[in-house]
């Protein structure tokens, strides 16, 4: 019965929000008691009927407690409201003052959620994190650039300029799998380009990497084919690359160094650079959110067009060189204007905050070293890597079994809930402690805390968590990395 919770409640306690309850006495234990007894008064009147010597002990010292425990948990239903039940109605929801909220407190799973409850009203009355910014839309002049006398033009400009954002389009998030799809340059507010370099036609199909070869043993022939209209790599290259190097040249990026990787693979070095990202991270490390598309809303009032918007998502989502140049030319060239104009409003705050001399002898050099040593990787020993993944398998598994067998039941040990459940209800393990939602706090330092008391189901459990995070972050992992 609901009404017999608060009993339950009052015997359990709950160490998060300070009840005491009765020392011994878990959930399971104290349902089990109110079903048989009726209630918390019932049963404290009644403690000679108690079988178990130590819980009646427990409950005899403790009947206090137990009383204060039901106080402290029981709802009280007559607290005088000043509204009458035709306010309390349940109302429509404020999608824009709900979105507000929830991107005021940085609660992103919730907005994702609202987003698919009403995408077009949440897109419509997303509001900009700066004081009072308005929305608005940036209007650009954008250029698809297909032939090399445009390219050389574009070339000019950026000289002349003394400054170039430059972006570049790939098919993975992966610097080292990605493959080069484009290249999008700025030189001025609302003045950018689009380079595209390998669009493909969207009947031409590729077939997965481990399908070559397995006809007859023979290899399959894959020749996707290449969009019209674009440029040859090898010659932009060679057009490019004096310019990324000009020394009277700054080149600018957002997370410059997923381009300074993908860029090096072709040959290609930026110098000078900067990067709005990191510059972004200097002045309001605190917040969250840096991606172009939340630092043009924040800084800008500007909604950018999302990758999404360009390539679909869920199974229908293509890879970014399958994207109509027309499009990919709007969202390419669009990054490239965007990152110029934050990085005009970034470096006036850097120099307000006086963190020039940090950005630049500091986080700036860093990006280089971070992209070179990404790319130069670490040498690793694939196969003494997949005996060590086989060998903690093995180990996991003879884990698995002796807590099971311990318990005397089979659940999931790296479900937090059925842990604690497992620990503090059906074993009676002391010092439990629960969170703020009511379930049991299971982490390291309470299982240290019961494995140094004896209880050696703690330890093989953290054995377990210690090999299966090994297993799943380095001996799984780097396999997956090795290229």
């Amino acid at each position: 019965m609901p009404e017999k919770v608060v009993d339950v409640q009052a015997l359990a306690g709950d160490t998060s929000d300070h009840v005491p309850g009765v020392p011994g006495i878990g959930v399971k234990t104290a349902a089990e008691l109110v079903t048989t007894f009726g209630s918390l008064e019932s049963l404290l009147a009644r403690l000679d009927e108690i079988k178990q010597p130590k819980r009646r002990q427990s409950l005899i010292d403790n009947q206090q407690n137990a009383l204060i425990s039901k106080q402290l948990v029981l709802l009280r239903s007559d607290v005088p409201l000043d509204i009458g039940l035709v306010d309390l109605k349940r109302q429509s929801v404020d999608v824009q003052k709900l979105t507000q909220f929830l991107e005021a407190q940085n609660f992103k799973t919730l907005i994702s959620r609202v987003q698919r409850l009403d995408e077009g009203a949440l897109d419509a009355l997303r509001t900009s994190e700066s004081v009072g910014m308005q929305t608005q839309s940036l209007k650009g002049n954008y250029t698809l650039v297909q032939d090399l006398d445009t390219l050389e033009q574009w070339i000019a400009k950026a000289r002349k300029s003394g400054r170039v954002a430059v972006d570049t389009e790939t098919t993975n998030l992966n610097p080292h799998l990605a493959e080069l799809v484009g290249i999008s340059l700025s030189v001025a507010e609302g003045e950018a380009a689009y380079i595209p370099l390998a669009h493909k036609t969207q009947n031409s199909v590729e077939l997965p990497p481990h399908t070559m070869g397995d006809l007859f043993d023979t290899a399959v022939e894959n020749t996707p084919s290449l969009v019209s209209g674009q440029l040859d790599l090898k010659a932009v290259i060679e057009r490019l690359s004096p310019l990324l190097l000009d020394p009277g040249v700054l080149k600018v990026g957002h997370n410059l160094k997923y381009d300074m990787i993908v860029l090096a693979q072709h040959g290609l070095t930026l110098e000078p650079y900067d990067d709005t990202i990191v510059m972004s991270y200097l002045v309001d490390g605190a917040r969250a959110g840096h991606s172009m598309d939340e630092l043009a809303l924040r800084h800008l009032g500007h909604h950018t067009i999302r990758y999404e918007d360009v390539t679909g998502t869920g199974r229908s989502q293509i890879t970014f060189d399958y994207v109509e140049l027309s499009k990919a030319c709007d969202y390419a060239a669009e990054d490239a204007d965007i990152t110029l104009r934050l990085h005009t409003f970034l470096k006036d705050r850097l120099f307000q905050e006086k963190l020039m001399r940090v950005y630049e002898q500091l986080d700036r050099p860093l990006i280089q070293v971070l992209a070179e040593m990404e790319s130069a990787g670490i040498l690793v020993d694939d196969a003494y890597l997949k005996v060590l993944s086989e060998q903690f398998e093995l180990k996991i598994k003879e884990l698995e079994a002796s807590i099971h067998q311990e318990v005397g039941e089979v659940f999931n040990i790296g479900s937090p809930k059925q842990l604690g459940e497992i620990l503090f209800d059906k074993l009676q393990l002391p010092d439990a402690k629960k969170s703020k939602t009511g379930a049991y706090v299971t982490d390291v330092d309470v299982l240290e805390n019961l494995a140094g008391k004896g209880f050696s189901v703690a330890e093989r459990v953290l054995n377990w968590r210690a090999l299966s995070k090994l297993k799943s972050t380095y001996t799984d992992a780097l396999q997956k990395q090795i290229n």
